[in-house]
């Protein structure tokens, strides 16, 4: 199986503070795993497998094509349980679910801190930047037992290593002296996700997750301490979270954070998070399910004019309420007409579209 690829040696054995799953064990098919069940109320129906990994540092497929080559994630699945999650797919890698599994089931790569430093010190080793979060969430709630990013840090800073960690978890203010600690000696870059401030869509689509408040007061307290942090406003959920009133009162709490930049991306769905979404979207709002199967017609991606179209409006926005390249220049309010072009329906004729791009004045916009 795929899964033994993680572990090296190890002992049979489980664990457990409630009764185990049954046939835990069997279905990874390794000696290496230790399964684990805490009777808490904030891990109840979670299984933990832990596993010593033989490598922490995973280099990225295509890494030309990213802005980071190299990541860090010392767990797998993720009780955030986010149904739009991107990663889903991954476990299926381990013979796993990939729904109810991937919020269920978290592997734990327990000797992750160790075996980083061991692998930092190496001669091979040259210093590349590291990314955290960009799979799963490095400070979700099994964070809180396990305590693995103290580690994973530490050794960082030893080795004046730059990385960056992408979080929706408020358990890294817990590391904060650490981040002041590795920011004096190397680059740190700090982003919190916060899609949209909506809190019934939260609740739907982020069960797991500390609310957007709480993760914009993390935001404010980095800020305070004086570690930048960026906010990455993902995902832009079609339908539900595009409204013009939605994303100005995103940006706007987002800049009231004091974030030094935002960068909005639209939802995409790449096999097994499309699955899990679409089954979401059909029990909760059935009536959009034709109009996602429209949108998402070619692939994981919304169309581009869409992606433009949200695009340029946050970074309107940015520059109104002041964050990121807006502290360069001068804020304007955004015209009434831009307003009221992205109020059009989104599905409107994609030549329309690119017809309103190229008017005079529109803006062809990156990411921040």
């Amino acid at each position: 199986m795929r899964w033994d690829n993680l572990a090296e040696n190890g002992r049979n054995a489980t664990a457990t503070e409630s009764p185990a799953v049954p046939g835990d064990i069997a279905l990874f098919g390794t000696d290496a795993v230790t399964t684990r069940t805490f009777d808490t109320p904030e891990f109840r129906g979670i299984t933990f497998h832990e596993v010593r990994a033989r490598s922490i540092l995973n280099r990225v497929p295509g890494a030309s094509r990213m802005p980071f080559e190299w990541t860090v994630n010392p767990y797998r699945g993720c009780t955030h349980a986010c149904v739009y999650c991107f990663a889903r797919k991954t476990h299926g890698y381990l013979d796993l679910d990939t729904g109810i599994g991937f919020d269920t089931q978290i592997v734990v790569k327990i000797n992750a801190p160790e075996l980083l430093r061991r692998q930092l010190a190496s001669r091979r080793w040259q210093g590349a930047h590291v990314a955290m979060g960009t799979n799963v969430d490095c400070y979700q709630r099994a964070e809180g037992r396990y305590g693995l990013m103290p580690g994973i840090i530490g050794a960082l800073r030893d080795h004046a290593n730059p990385f960056s960690i992408l979080t929706k978890g408020t358990l890294i203010l817990r590391d904060l002296e650490l981040l002041r600690q590795a920011a004096a000696v190397t680059d740190v870059g700090i982003s919190v996700s916060v899609g949209f401030t909506d809190r019934e869509l939260w609740r739907t689509v982020e069960p797991g997750t500390p609310s957007p408040e709480r993760r914009l007061d993390v935001v404010r307290t980095l800020t305070d301490h004086g570690i930048g942090c960026g906010v990455l406003m993902a995902p832009v959920i079609p339908f539900l979270g595009d409204h013009p009133d939605q994303l100005r009162a995103t940006v706007r709490a987002i800049a009231a954070a004091g974030a030094t930049s935002v960068t909005p991306l639209v939802l995409h769905l790449r096999p097994g998070a499309r699955e899990w979404f679409m089954a979401w979207l059909g029990r909760e709002h059935p009536h959009l399910v034709r109009r996602y199967e429209r949108l998402y017609a070619e692939g994981a991606y919304a169309p581009k004019w869409y992606q433009r179209r949200i695009t340029r409006y946050v970074h309107e926005l940015a520059t109104e309420f002041g964050i990121g390249p807006a502290q360069r220049g001068t804020p304007r309010r955004i015209p009434a007409r831009e307003e009221q072009v992205l109020a059009d329906p989104v599905l409107a004729d994609p030549a329309r579209e690119e017809q309103v791009l190229a008017e005079p004045g529109a803006t062809q916009l990156t990411l921040l």
